[in-house]
């Protein structure tokens, strides 16, 4: 196994490999993990029953699984990381705005991922302390991270085997419990309470968005778009619709779930079953946080790339990596409390500043420039595409401003929201809103300048 010798810049035909259907074994294996269950026993605590949790997580699943899915589906076209391509929308500089957000996202989820190892590992060995659980954990995950894209494919491929069996007797075995009455009532409807857990699922796998292209940019240019779009969506929503189901109903069943979720997760099958579930539960999280850690290193790099010349090797990749396995740790070990609370707001908050980069994105892909893109203008500073693309950054701080009145987090309400019975619909706004404001004057432009019909011409050709 080689450490990867790539960065930030395009694969060449010659180095790509694998098939499509390896990517149902990155974003199954991604999801199956306590991450997810914590995030659907969040949707459980907003005060909604079993019955209406689950169809929010569910629904949720399924629509934020479509727009993941399809950013999948640029890798092979495009053989770059999902972040750097960002930088035709934006311009070169005016990418970085939304880079400098996914970043934040990025420590986010190690930070609150890495907790989550952190406590399975000290539940499962009480000597050791959460700080130096989320320690060891960390470098697991930093190990990994430093050999990238390859071993990455090779370690979720056999952990999708070993958490597919788990959690189906889990699954089986949630049948025997006992959940409070009116948990299945269809009548027992908040409309407030639905809208925030489907926001926060909806967003869940929208997040990914940034990064999902990364882990299919090395397939062959000549992968189908349906089988990579196919695979994705599958994996992903199969199994974080299925964990999220699964903490909704664990919560419900059993409070004490909220307040040590690793602890009572392991020992829901009995005492018996403790350690294999323990190394689910362990390897599962620190896994999940490998992903986080890889598109950190890609984010701060396609972030400093236009200003610097330095190839970034092997060498210079485990120095970033393990500054931001520091910083996240730090965090980590500062930030520890009530982490259903944590995770709501944060899930929230990404969906105000993620959503619309995702938007804009996939109107300039699908509907406007058609995945023709002029990848060595990409990387220029003066190139093609520009410094800054004001067309991408007006669409995108009207988005944000356009949010507010329909946002619904701990520290701040919306009168929108207050409106609607405390429900969170701004991922609505900042899919709808910038689609708009970014397609019909940067359509216009296309056309002014010729390039619109450069593309169809290509189309056509093609």
């Amino acid at each position: 196994m080689q450490v990867e010798q790539r960065s930030i810049e395009f694969i060449p035909e010659g180095e790509r490999h694998g098939k499509a259907r390896d990517l149902f074994n990155v974003w199954f294996s991604g999801n199956m993990v306590l991450t997810n269950i914590t995030v659907g026993a969040g949707v459980f605590a907003l005060g909604l029953n079993v019955f209406w949790s689950i169809v929010a997580v569910v629904l949720g699943n399924i629509i934020g699984g479509l727009f993941m899915a399809t950013h999948s589906a640029q890798g092979p076209k495009l053989g770059v990381p999902q972040m750097i391509q960002s930088r035709a929308q934006f311009g070169t500089i005016g990418a970085i705005l939304p880079l400098l957000l996914a970043l934040f996202m990025y420590i986010g989820f190690l930070y609150y991922t890495g907790l989550l190892a952190a406590m399975s590992i000290h539940s499962a060995f009480p000597w050791i302390s959460v700080s130096m659980s989320l320690v060891i954990a960390n470098a697991i995950t930093l190990i990994i991270t430093v050999y990238g894209y390859d071993l990455i494919h090779k370690v979720y491929k056999y952990f999708a085997f070993l958490a597919g069996i788990v959690f189906l007797i889990v699954t089986v075995a949630l049948f025997r419990v006992h959940v409070p009455a009116g948990s299945w009532s269809v009548s027992d409807f908040h409309m407030g309470p639905f809208l925030e857990g489907l926001s926060i699922a909806t967003t869940f796998l929208l997040t990914f968005a940034p990064y999902v292209a990364d882990y299919s940019r090395y397939l062959p240019k000549k992968t189908s778009t349906a089988a990579t779009f196919g695979w994705t969506y599958f994996g992903s929503v199969l199994s974080s619709g299925w964990t999220m189901i699964l903490g909704v109903v664990l919560l419900a069943s059993a409070a004490k779930f909220g307040s040590d979720p690793s602890g009572y997760f392991a020992q829901f099958l009995g005492r018996g079953f403790a350690p294999i579930m323990y190394v689910v539960i362990i390897f599962g999280v620190i896994f999940a946080n490998i992903l986080n850690l890889y598109c950190a290193y890609m984010a701060i790099v396609t972030t400093v790339e236009p200003f610097t010349k330095a190839k970034f090797t092997p060498g210079k990749r485990f120095g970033i990596t393990v500054g931001v396995a520091i910083v996240a740790t730090f965090i980590g070990i500062a930030g520890q409390g009530e982490l259903l609370k944590i995770i709501n707001d944060f899930m929230l908050m990404l969906q105000y500043v993620m959503v619309p980069w995702s938007a804009i994105n996939l109107v300039d892909f699908y509907l406007l420039r058609h995945g023709n893109y002029d990848i060595k203008e990409i990387f220029k500073l003066r190139g093609r595409y520009g410094m800054f693309n004001w067309i991408a950054v007006f669409a995108y701080f009207v988005t944000f401003a356009a949010e507010i009145p329909f946002m619904n987090v701990s520290f701040f309400e919306g009168p929108i929201s207050r409106a609607l019975g405390h429900g969170d619909i701004a991922w609505v706004v900042a899919l709808i809103l910038p689609s708009m404001l970014y397609y019909f004057p940067m359509k216009a432009r296309l056309s002014r300048n010729g390039e619109l019909a450069e593309i169809h011409g290509g189309l056509s050709a093609s």
